[in-house]
């Protein structure tokens, strides 16, 4: 039986970790039913590498955007730029942006300027924009609800992991919160709290791989294969078998991320 099918929503293909293997990678996703899988470029400078990956293997769709971090590093992106990077077939997605306090609080202004600009640009392109968000959440709160009362746009909170109150404003707001392998870890309690309170068809699943590899791998490089051990994690969570939750997690991908969706032959 072959295993049910699963969406790695958010992983970063062209990171070293996976230069010299990128064939097995995407082959050991496929066996464990990662039939898809959306690599994010953090820097613009990066995009020429992340677009040829997606270009190169059919399961691979991009996104991209300016990290929060590096907001203060890169000449601040154009809404007319991410645009123009738009036009690609597979493209999926504006970001990673968002605000990350934890290390780059004193860049604070310019991950506010960047972080709006991404979202004008996922209005106007009808793309859903993906948040990174640490150490921020009051003001990526506030930043968000401001931005929708200016026009409506769709969002991920990639890589949840923030307090409840962040949650609750992003699922009034018609957000989805994507589950990492941060779930699966023994001191993660309050962030499975924060899942199993959200509706099932608001939940996506990522690795942010090479990064959080979930148990029993933790500590270790990350891969798109291993969305299949957080998404067991998730169906306990919510009660379901694993084809079930990773049938209602696809569905959830497929309505928030149209333009990935592989239309039948």
């Amino acid at each position: 039986m072959s295993a049910p099918e699963i969406v790695d929503s958010h992983c970063h293909l062209d990171f070293p970790e996976f230069e010299s293997e990128m064939e097995a990678v995407i082959e050991r996703a496929a066996q464990a039913g990662v039939r898809r899988m959306v690599s994010i470029c953090t820097r613009l400078k990066n995009l020429d590498a992340v677009r040829a990956i997606a270009e190169a293997h059919d399961p691979v769709f991009f996104a991209a955007g300016t990290h929060p971090m590096y907001a203060a590093e890169e000449p601040m992106l154009t809404v007319d730029r991410l645009l123009e990077v738009c036009e690609h077939p597979k493209m999926v997605g504006i970001g990673e942006t968002g605000l990350d306090y934890h290390y780059t609080a004193d860049s604070a202004t310019e991950q506010q300027e960047s972080l709006r600009v991404h979202i004008e640009a996922a209005r106007l392109a009808s793309l859903p924009l993906i948040i990174h968000a640490r150490a921020a959440d009051e003001d990526i709160a506030r930043i968000l609800t401001e931005e929708m009362a200016n026009g409506a746009f769709t969002c991920v909170m990639h890589c949840f992991s923030s307090g409840p109150e962040l949650a609750r404003v992003a699922l009034d707001l018609g957000f989805y919160l994507s589950m990492s392998g941060i779930a699966t870890f023994k001191k993660s309690q309050q962030v499975r709290d924060i899942f199993a309170a959200a509706p099932v068809d608001r939940i996506l699943l990522e690795t942010d791989s090479p990064y959080l590899a979930p148990l029993p791998h933790r500590g270790k490089r990350n891969e798109p294969a291993y969305t299949a051990l957080t998404a067991a994690v998730g169906a306990g969570l919510y009660g379901l078998d694993l084809p079930e939750f990773a049938a209602r997690t696809t569905a959830n991908f497929n309505r928030l991320f149209s333009k990935a969706v592989v239309k039948a032959p």
